[in-house]
């Protein structure tokens, strides 16, 4: 069964910074479209970051230059580095893998940006 395991977040204060991970178990993840959702209390989840399985990234306006989506093949792991930090930043980050007809989520790890 396909498992992606989302780890790193917690508790920052502004401008700091945090890694999450996603482990993916059950699928080779560079064969996937992989992306970074988030969702905060009251608000759709929204896309933040996309890897393809080509290596092309895209961001999302609010976090290009402060975020950084990267993987691991050896690892089958995703990654997003988080800099710079912001109250806005707040939410539940969640792994995305999909492959046209196919999408797998994890159940998300919380990030709270708070001084």
């Amino acid at each position: 069964q396909v498992q992606l395991v989302e780890s790193g977040g917690g508790l920052v204060q502004p401008g700091g910074s945090l890694r999450l991970s996603c482990a993916a178990s059950g699928i080779i993840s560079r064969r996937y479209d992989m992306g970074w959702y988030r969702q905060a209390p009251g608000k759709q989840r929204e896309l933040v970051a996309v890897i393809t399985n080509g290596g092309t990234t895209n961001y999302a306006a609010s976090v290009k230059g402060r975020y950084t989506i990267s993987g691991d093949n050896a690892k089958n792991t995703l990654y997003l580095q988080m800099t710079s930090l912001k109250p806005e930043d707040t939410a539940v980050y969640q792994c995305n893998a999909n492959r046209g007809v196919m999408g797998y989520w994890g159940q998300g790890t919380q990030v709270t940006v708070s001084s």
